[in-house]
């Protein structure tokens, strides 16, 4: 039954659909346009050029104070000059005079001119009247009161000059420099009384720091900018000198620097408080003050060796501020105060008091507000006195680690070497116990690593400061080996009590509103205490797979995404191998330690083994591969052990030494991937090494080449191994042939370049008959090349004719062989190695033949060849290229 439309219908009916199929195409072509407009919008066009007005080289306002400032700078150099050089020449109404009436008009000007909108004249003008007053005070002093201790006046002058400057700075509050001078002037009078009155340098730390403590309180009750900047850098200043006197004190004279650092302390701990923005350097600082106070004061009290220890303490009862008020925070917080991020914020209307509360910080007893800043800084203050401590007591450590390495005595001698560090205070264990216990019970990676790393170091600085005997030094780095290893394998005692690991930030469990995940700790410090999570933000729509960017009209350069932030660390991976690092450390030292005595040795090796098999069997990840090769280094030194307490030579340790390898082969048929490899290329190594002490004794060297060669035939064994491992064992059963007729005395090329050419071409007919396209130079090449190349260099210089007869026998064969079979590596190399065998067999006749003929004859055979060869020129190039071609046609 045929359906078809008539030919007219079927006309109109595909129009129709592609009348619809042009609209529909019509409609995505502008869809897509605006879809494309809408993501990438066309970079706007660059608005046209037009020619700028010439840019003056500096504008009025510039170029006026610069004017008034080489005026005022003019007229105070007048005055300065007028003062000290003409002031003798005038009579003592004349100088009143002059002095009045210029320093009262330099005062009074800047009024009129304020009033007139003259500013900046105004303040040149008052600087000028400024340093006038100085040089009133200089005239004086030196007129009417030359009898004066100068500087006691320079003290008082300094001090009503300051006052004086303050009164004018406050009156005309429209200047800009008299305050900040009298800030300056202010700085002196204390400091120069204290010096005039004969004062030591405590007097004089005391004075600078009283006039520190009245710029601290200008820094906080002033409103001008300039005021506060002067006041500030002159409170730094004097207050660093008065800390820096007290600090020095606190060696010499404890009880005399010590109030004057808390006094400091306590000044700056207050200004912190007042000062939001300055509170953790500030915090910073008075924690300082107080534990160089405090260690000062305990010193006195304390042994020499007792020092550093009470230091240390001191530290970490202030750094335990930081855990105190995360404490009170938490407890605030649990009261009604938002906690989020780790910042507490303060209820409505709290912030910006003045009490400087305005950061996140804990409730102390009675409500008080301790801010973050300064917990953070006092803190940071007591952590870093104890990493100090810390860094002191290190040094037992390493040479508890390092003293074995660096051997003063021969091996086995039973002597052990000088202890190094003996008079260093035994108190530097006792420093390193109190930090891990400090780092132990804060629930933070950061602090379970320091507490582990610490750990380990007393261990190992503990025979060093204690002095133990020999057997127990050995014994107890044995054990801190065993522990560390242990803990590398089972991390789960370390991991107890920390805080699970956040994700970073855009991934789930970070608490960002982007990704809903819970609220990060409240507090993240030092020593923070419990955290109270925040109420988790909502989940955002999950998102769908990142397609990347078009590149468009609208996109002139590639878009940039930032790279994605890398999950975060599980704990016990980090602890894990933090102990297996020191594991690793204590074995090395103990093994360099038991080379004193030979039983030590063979007992050290044998545990190092055991231990690092045991974590090679049940560690994971890079520590299984390590201790795996390790363990295969231990065996070794066994290896060597035993032939040293046996008396072998060196070659029969080179073959005790093949056992090594033999057994990582073994090893390494059932153990995985990873640690099979890592085995076998230590194995390896130090079958190498047997080969090379081996090499003293030729003999022996062939038959360590023949027993590896078993040993890596043996591997080829394993599929995954057959490759490489099979070509090795070839390797070195033809360089123990080798080695073996050289020992001989044979000195026949063939012997040697025969047992490499039969296999070679054996696998190359192999290789032909499973691949025809393969080339002939490739399968057959290399083995032809091997033994015909050097017969035919002993066949030139060989004066009987035994080798150049075979070389020639076997040069036609291969001939022959190229041309049956057209195979052109055959006939090119057997050709030529059988035209220069030819050639050095013909040359001597030749030789003779050339030298009975007359002289005139070569040059005229010459000729004719040459003739011959231009009449068949285009002949012999036909055939040329014909024998070229046949040649490429070969394989």
């Amino acid at each position: 039954m045929d359906n078809s439309l008539p030919p007219a219908d079927e006309l109109v009916l595909v129009d129709r659909e592609l009348a619809q199929l042009d609209a529909r195409r019509s409609q995505l072509l502008a869809r897509r346009a605006w879809l494309i407009q809408v993501l990438y919008p066309p970079l706007a066009a660059a608005a046209p050029l037009h020619a700028r007005p010439p840019v003056a080289d500096s504008t009025p306002r510039s170029a006026q104070n610069v004017l008034l400032t080489l005026g005022g700078t003019l007229l105070t150099i007048a005055a300065v000059a007028f003062t000290l050089v003409s002031w003798g020449s005038m009579g003592i109404g004349a100088r009143a005079t002059v002095l009045a009436v210029v320093t009262g008009a330099a005062l009074a000007a800047p009024v009129a001119l304020l009033r007139r909108g003259l500013a900046s004249t105004a303040e040149s003008v008052a600087a000028l009247g400024l340093v006038l007053t100085v040089l009133d005070a200089y005239a004086l002093h030196r007129v009417a009161l030359a009898e004066t201790d100068g500087l006691g006046y320079t003290a008082v002058a300094s001090a009503v000059l300051a006052g004086a400057w303050t009164a004018y700075g406050s009156a005309l509050s429209r200047l800009r420099i008299p305050l900040p001078v009298a800030v300056v002037a202010a700085q002196l009078p204390l400091p120069l009384g204290v010096l005039a009155a004969g004062g030591g340098s405590t007097a004089f730390a005391w004075a600078a720091l009283v006039t520190a403590t009245a710029d601290a309180a200008v820094v906080l009750w002033t409103r001008p900018a300039a005021v506060r900047i002067t006041a500030g850098t002159a409170a730094a200043a004097l207050g660093g000198w008065a800390l820096l006197t007290g600090g020095w004190l606190s060696l010499v004279s404890p009880w005399s620097g010590a109030p004057l650092l808390l006094t400091g302390a306590a000044v700056a701990l207050y200004a912190a408080w007042r000062a939001p923005a300055f509170a953790v350097a500030a915090s910073a600082l008075a924690g300082l003050a107080a534990l160089t106070a405090a260690g000062g004061l305990l010193r006195t009290a304390l042994p020499t060796d007792w020092a550093v220890p009470g230091y240390v303490l001191c530290a970490l009862a202030l750094a335990s501020v930081w855990r105190v008020g995360g404490t009170a925070a938490a407890a605030a917080a649990a009261g009604g105060t938002t906690v989020a991020g780790g910042r507490g914020s303060e209820p409505s209307g709290s912030a910006g008091d003045g009490s400087g509360a305005s950061g996140a910080g804990g409730a102390g007893a009675g409500g008080v507000r301790v801010p973050r800043g300064i917990r953070l800084g006092l803190a940071g203050a007591g952590a870093g006195v104890a990493a100090l401590g810390v860094v002191w007591a290190l040094p037992p450590a390493v040479a508890g680690l390092l003293g074995p390495v660096a051997r003063t005595t021969d091996v086995w001698s039973g002597e052990h070497a000088a202890r190094d560090l003996i008079s260093y205070p035994a108190t530097a264990v006792l420093v390193l116990a109190v930090a891990v216990a400090a780092l132990a019970a804060l629930p933070r990676l950061w602090a379970r690593c320091g507490a582990l790393a610490l750990a380990w170091a007393l261990l190992t600085a503990l025979p060093v400061s204690s002095g133990l005997p020999y057997a127990a030094t050995l014994a107890l780095q044995l054990l801190t080996t065993a522990a560390a290893l242990g803990l590398a394998v089972r991390p789960g005692l370390l991991t107890r009590g920390l805080r699970a690991a956040t994700a970073p930030a855009g991934q789930p469990g970070t608490g960002t509103p982007e990704t809903g995940g819970s609220a990060t700790p409240q507090e993240s410090g030092p020593t923070a205490g419990p955290a109270t999570p925040a109420p988790a933000a909502p989940a955002a729509p999950a998102a769908g797979p990142a397609v990347p960017p078009v590149h468009g009209p609208g996109t002139p350069w590639p878009a940039w995404a930032p790279r994605p932030q890398a999950p975060p660390r599980e704990p016990a991976t980090v602890l894990g191998r933090l102990a297996y690092t020191g594991g690793l450390a204590s074995a090395v030292s103990a093994v360099a330690l038991a080379l004193d005595v030979r039983g030590a040795t063979f007992t050290v090796l044998g545990a190092v083994l055991a231990l690092l098999t045991g974590v090679a069997v049940l560690g994971t990840d890079a520590r299984r591969v390590v201790s795996a090769c390790g363990a295969v280094l231990a065996a070794t030194g066994l290896v060597f052990a035993v032939a040293a307490a046996g008396g072998f030579e060196d070659h029969w340790t080179a073959l005790a030494l093949l056992l090594v390898p033999a057994a990582t082969a073994a090893v390494g048929a059932r153990a995985p991937r990873p640690v099979a490899l890592a085995v076998e290329i230590t194995g390896g190594a130090v079958g190498l090494l047997a080969l090379g002490i081996a090499a003293s004794r030729p003999a022996f060297l062939a038959l360590a080449l023949a027993l590896g060669g078993v040993i890596a035939a043996a591997t080829a064994v394993r599929p995954e191994r057959r490759r490489f491992a099979s070509w090795t064992a070839a390797v070195l059963f033809l360089l123990a042939t080798w080695v073996r007729l050289a020992v001989w005395d044979v000195t026949t090329p063939e012997a040697y370049t025969l047992p490499v050419t039969v296999p070679a071409l054996a696998v190359g007919f192999l290789r032909r008959r499973r691949d025809p396209e393969a080339s002939s130079w490739t399968a057959y090449g290399p083995g032809l090349a091997v033994t015909l190349l050097p017969s035919l260099c002993a066949a030139w210089t060989d004066p009987e004719w035994a080798r150049p007869l075979a070389l020639g026998v076997a040069a036609l064969v291969v001939t022959l062989l190229g041309a049956r079979f057209r195979l052109q590596a055959l006939l090119l190399l057997g050709g030529t190695v059988l035209a220069m065998d030819g050639l050095h067999e013909l040359a001597p006749y030749v030789v003779q033949v050339v030298g009975a003929l007359p002289r005139w004859l070569p040059p005229a055979l010459a000729g004719l060849l040459l003739l011959a060869a231009g009449a068949t020129y285009e002949q012999r190039r036909r055939d040329a290229r014909r024998l070229r071609e046949r040649l490429a046609r070969m394989r």
